[in-house]
């Protein structure tokens, strides 16, 4: 396999798209198998003779305490749809799953693209928690709530590891993972301290996306998210901030209230136990 047939199947494949795609190969490469960790020995391509017709990538890694086998794409060129391409590549991803040992497969799919949906529901996926996406398109409306004497410091992967670990029961989308974090391009991390105690931290990017935003519970509704939001903005020159989170999170709540909206776009992770 190489990058060129599979760049080219995704191209073809996602063609006709609900959301217009178009990008560079280098751009294509870093995000699918830099930033998503998909990679090449676990992923498939369909040919027709030569002709790359279809690609299922695949991205194996350790994924909320669960080794864990995710589809990063499936895209099959619109003259080969409905022929058993999909079919075939989808059932090659089971097999190096259960090769590889994985106890769970799982995938992200767009709402309303119901030919998908019911494709994977075929396959025996199930729907397990509901994606949506948020933006702030005016972060200089957000005002500090109270006067705290909070002293604000760029900290390290190791140090956001640990915080999340302290609240690993709370359920983080793939691109909000650690993985994802750690190897995104022009991304900051920031801490909220009090008295030397950590008390908040915010990730986020130059492409204004807050990946990972929390407050210690004893500190909560004392604007430490919100200066936090504000923070990050500025460090990071956005005017506006925008957020991606599954629907077993509180954030939702606090991200309404600071007059986050609501995107149109959302999507259902669907799950397969192996």
């Amino acid at each position: 396999m190489n990058i060129e047939d599979v760049f080219e199947a995704f191209n073809q494949g996602f063609s006709d798209y609900i959301i217009k795609i178009n990008m560079s190969k280098d751009l294509f490469v870093k995000r699918f198998f830099e930033v998503e960790g998909n990679s090449l020995e676990h992923s498939f391509i369909a040919y027709d003779d030569n002709k790359p017709i279809g690609v299922v990538l695949g991205g194996i890694k350790n994924y909320e305490g669960i080794k864990t086998s995710r589809c990063g794409t499936l895209a099959i060129v619109p003259d080969y749809r409905g022929k058993g391409v999909s079919q075939g590549l989808m059932e090659l991803h089971r097999s190096e799953a259960l090769k590889q040992e994985c106890k769970q497969m799982f995938l992200e799919v767009i709402v309303g693209n119901d030919r998908a949906i019911n494709f994977y529901n075929k396959l025996k996926y199930e729907k397990i928690y509901d994606l949506y996406y948020y933006t702030l398109n005016d972060v200089s409306r957000l005002k500090n709530q109270r006067k705290l004497n909070i002293i604000y410091r760029n900290i390290n992967i190791s140090q956001l590891k640990a915080v999340r670990e302290k609240n690993c029961d709370v359920h983080l989308n793939w691109q909000n993972d650690m993985d994802y974090i750690e190897k995104s391009e022009n991304q900051i991390t920031l801490g909220a301290f009090i008295n030397s105690k950590l008390v908040g931290v915010i990730s986020g990017n130059k492409n204004s996306r807050i990946s990972f935003i929390w407050v210690d519970n004893i500190w909560r509704n004392q604007g430490i998210g919100t200066s936090l939001v504000i923070r990050a903005a500025k460090e990071l020159f956005l005017s506006k901030v925008t957020i991606g989170l599954p629907n077993n999170t509180s954030i939702q709540g606090f991200i309404k209230k600071l007059g986050f909206e609501k995107d149109k776009l959302s999507q259902y992770e669907m799950y397969y136990t192996l």
